[in-house]
């Protein structure tokens, strides 16, 4: 949490389910479950021996029993000796939850008798979140969609909606529906939303396009946001501020990274939490390549055990190595790759192999002279990189011109 601000008064208002905490667990036991995460691999606050178990307990609390099935049936191999209900147990649940919702669904329909639009409007509210607790995903939609239904619906209270509803379709790892739902509420808060929500907003865009891997925006929403942090429902502070600092990392010059991140004074407020992504930034800033790889290598598994950045651990790994070699090679006309192996601290011919897998994909403006063991740099000239492209869009264009005029020809 960030000590700094006080929590706005949509965020006090901000159901607590699904709870994204949960999301998390049950995505490092999926991890562990396929080999990909060892419980060694990180520290026990990360990665609790009794993960399995806390869990399944947390599930069960929330009287979620298609959840519990899915985790229980997919997610426990590897996981230990774990106790689980019984499917008759969960089949009690399944009808406990059933009498809920109707008791919540008569008070609807007694509000709407003999009350007013402000309580129908709380006790719908109710029927949502109980189904984002206990029901599974198709039910939580449309209970949210009865909520936007409602008429006369204030702006504020249907982007409340549509945050609360992406939530769901996150914790579901439901991508698609997830970036429909933030548009719409984005597009609500240019035309009338207040400043709280417009900036808690900015954060669901924010994990939302690394989702859809556009570092490149996320970075700019993150960092806008780190000050006046308040979305804790949606993911603590320290891995806001990880998300802040692994996307921007990938994108800011030295400068900015130097203002912004390392000496960011909210980012130092929680270097203590994030000692290994501290050492990566601290390493490229301070040209320490060698402690630079070494930070990689003790990241890797930070990335997989998040939800937001696993599905593109891979991605992110590679634009760090493209990264430091690249800040590397921009200080020389020439290098010995046994030299620049050593700065490394990795053998000439692993480096070889980097090099020219990056080289060839044209990450890197540079060429290898195996026979004399030296890389060459090719500093590109902005120009007429600018003009190739321009030719280059040219040619396309003027090749769907003309496919589009024999086609209305036809």
């Amino acid at each position: 949490k960030n000590e700094n601000i006080m929590p706005s008064a949509s965020a006090d208002d901000a159901s607590k389910y699904p709870d994204m905490k949960l999301a998390q667990s049950i995505h490092r036991l999926s991890m562990i479950s396929s080999g990909k995460l060892k419980v060694g691999d990180l520290s026990s606050k990360i990665l609790p021996d009794d993960l399995a178990a806390a869990t399944m307990k947390r599930i069960l609390s929330d009287q979620n029993t298609s959840l519990y099935k899915h985790v229980r049936d997919s997610m426990l191999k590897g996981a230990g000796d774990v106790s689980t209900a019984s499917d008759d147990e969960l089949a009690k649940l399944d009808e406990t939850n059933t009498k809920t919702m109707e008791e919540l669904e008569a008070k609807v329909i007694d509000s709407r008798e003999n009350a007013g639009e402000m309580e129908v409007l709380s006790d719908r509210f109710d029927v949502a979140r109980f189904a984002a607790k206990s029901l599974n995903k198709n039910e939580t939609y449309d209970s949210y969609q009865k909520v936007m239904d409602l008429p006369k619906l204030s702006s504020g209270k249907v982007i409340d909606s549509l945050m609360e509803c992406s939530r769901v379709s996150s914790f579901y790892g439901d991508s698609k529906k997830n970036k429909e739902l933030i548009e719409k509420a984005v597009k609500l808060a240019e035309d009338g939303g207040d400043w709280d929500r417009r900036n808690r907003l900015k954060v669901y865009n924010a994990l939302s396009k690394i989702l859809a891997r556009d570092t490149k925006g996320a970075a700019t929403l993150l960092i806008d946001c780190i000050s006046t942090f308040s979305c804790n429902e949606l993911c603590s502070y320290t891995d806001f501020v990880l998300y802040a600092v692994i996307c921007n990392v990938l994108h800011l010059p030295r400068t900015d990274l130097k203002t912004k991140i390392i000496d960011g004074p909210d980012v130092r407020s929680t270097v203590a939490d994030l000692p290994v992504v501290s050492s990566l930034v601290n390493a490229l800033y301070e040209c320490d390549y060698k402690s630079y790889l070494s930070s990689m290598v003790d990241i890797q598994p930070i990335l997989v055990a998040d939800r937001f950045l696993q599905p593109h651990a891979g991605y992110i790994m590679r634009e760090l190595y493209v990264l430091g070699y690249k800040q590397f090679l921009d200080s020389y006309k020439s290098v010995t790759l046994e030299s620049m192996a050593s700065s490394f601290g990795v053998s000439p011919q692993y480096l070889d192999l980097q090099l020219s897998r990056f080289i060839a994909a044209g990450r890197l403006t540079a060429k290898i002279d195996k026979f004399g063991g030296v890389v060459e740099t090719n500093r590109p000239d902005k120009k007429n990189a600018q003009y190739r492209d321009m030719i280059q869009k040219g040619d396309l264009l003027l090749n769907r011109i003309q496919k589009l005029a024999r086609v209305v020809d036809l």
